[in-house]
């Protein structure tokens, strides 16, 4: 058979686009959804990993990962709590419009997280190991809560995941190796491994734990000996959490998993010190946040860009190559870390509710129960506090030297005046205001002042709509004239 000119023609461009196509990576042809760990510290406040230059702590392993892809420095969770912070993780949606401002509440049957999308949309074998993950229900406030939320069967992690397992953080790394090694053959895995530090009691071992006289104090801590003390075992925490996530590197390590994982490290809320953990401040829910995606996410980046906790789970949906669910309000920040075009929020919100399982007492302080929110732009914060007659205490370290020479100072009358009144005044404010740029410590109250009007009149106003959205139960902060 005679074959034509044009015919030979294009039999050879065939075999050379065959040819081709033969040596393109296998992502390139179809990119394959990524394994993803996802590592959750606890009571963690940006900016303690050295990868952030501070000099504090000593996280070589952490510092590592951060480099190797792109760390950020505006990373916000959405409540400066445990468990409405690890909601809004998992849903991408608000610790209110999730129905997660109680401390103690088990997350609704009907709201869906991102594991189970990857399970049920990308064919992902999914798990949860480590540190109580704080979303089935405090059962362990008494008999009788747990009884009530095992009769209306409202704890369902269990039945969201494949394998669900916690432990202490000492035993973190097995339970990676194991839920690596039982992974069905051709499935790609999501993990979500949490550590218990560095979150109280501060137990780590004198190995760890810095001279206290060397540490740099933020301007909202007067420098006490007793100050300085617990921040040393704080800090002590984070080198030892270091230490830990160096064991779960090592297995992924040794079963060729690293390289083909998409890793994020994040804190779950900021540390348990006056103006953290249970505040609206920035120490409260500014944590240390990165992600490190080989192929993907270029090495030595960094971040400026505000992002809310409620944006992870986009996130890590779009990467995987699934459409985020309707409900969530949450923005993938995913062509952000490809490199391209990405329009950055204008605000984050932040709320407060109810801690753990405190009953309401006559004399409590707010470490137990305070109703506020707050929203923060670029360069300033407003804060709406709906319980400003009961006094601050700072959230699991009242009982603490800290705290206490804390007290002891404002009631001699040496306490620095700023401090006085951002700790002991009561009733608290119901409006605060401030520029982060002027005052990064957040000691300036400005709210009210004629020279930045326009600005709370925005913020007011931005709040009041994430409110409105959310189907918020507080009442909204009156509107100013712009």
């Amino acid at each position: 058979m005679k074959i034509s000119p044009l015919s030979l023609t294009l039999l050879f461009l065939s075999a050379i686009q065959v040819a081709t196509l033969g040596t393109l990576p296998t992502a390139t042809l179809h990119a394959a959804p990524p394994n993803i760990l996802f590592l959750l510290s606890d009571d963690h406040s940006y900016p303690y990993l050295s990868a952030y230059s501070d000099t504090n702590v000593r996280t070589p392993n952490l510092d590592r990962l951060a480099a190797e892809g792109i760390k950020f420095h505006r990373f916000f969770t959405a409540a400066p709590q445990c468990v409405p912070s690890r909601a809004s993780l998992m849903t991408g949606r608000s610790p209110v419009a999730a129905r997660m401002t109680r401390f103690s509440a088990p997350l609704p049957i009907d709201e869906i997280t991102f594991p189970e999308l990857l399970r049920e949309q990308a064919g992902y074998y999914t798990g949860v190991c480590g540190r109580n993950f704080h979303l089935d229900g405090n059962a362990r406030s008494n008999p009788e809560i747990g009884e009530i939320l095992q009769r209306h069967s409202l704890q369902t992690f269990s039945k969201r995941v494949d394998s669900l397992n916690t432990c202490g953080d000492s035993e973190v790394a097995n339970q990676v190796r194991k839920f690596v090694d039982q992974v069905p053959a051709g499935k790609p895995f999501f993990l979500w491994a949490n550590f218990s530090d560095p979150h109280h009691p501060w137990n780590a071992a004198e190995k760890f734990r810095p001279d206290p006289n060397t540490l740099k104090l933020p301007p909202q801590w007067p420098d006490l000996p007793g100050v300085r003390n617990q921040f040393a075992d704080y800090c002590a925490e984070i080198n030892r959490l270091d230490q830990t996530v160096a064991g779960v590197i090592a297995i992924l390590e040794e079963r060729k998993l690293l390289d083909n994982t998409l890793l994020i490290f994040c804190g779950d809320n900021g540390m348990a010190f006056p103006h953290g953990k249970g505040s609206l401040y920035d120490p409260g829910s500014n944590v240390p946040f990165f992600i490190r995606w080989p192929g993907q996410i270029s090495a030595n980046r960094e971040t400026s860009a505000l992002i809310s906790a409620e944006d992870l789970a986009p996130t890590l949906l779009e990467a995987a190559g699934l459409k985020p669910h309707q409900r969530m309000s949450g923005k993938s920040f995913l062509p952000l870390l490809k490199g391209e075009t990405f329009e950055a929020r204008k605000h984050i919100f932040v709320e407060r509710g109810p801690h753990g399982s405190a009953p309401v007492t006559v004399n409590m302080s707010n470490s137990g129960y305070d109703l506020s929110r707050a929203v923060r732009s670029d360069r300033y914060k407003f804060i709406y506090n709906c319980t400003p007659w009961i006094p601050y205490s700072p959230v699991d370290s009242a009982a603490g030297p800290a705290w206490k020479q804390i007290q002891a100072a404002h009631q001699a009358g040496s306490l620095e005046e700023s401090l006085g009144k951002t700790y002991f005044s009561l009733p608290r404010p119901v409006y605060e205001l401030y520029d982060l740029q002027t005052d990064p410590a957040e000691l300036r109250n400005l709210s009210g002042q004629p020279e930045v009007a326009k600005v709370e009149a925005e913020l007011r106003e931005a709040l009041a709509e994430k409110m409105i959205l959310d189907f918020d139960y507080l009442p909204i902060p009156a509107m100013l004239t712009k």
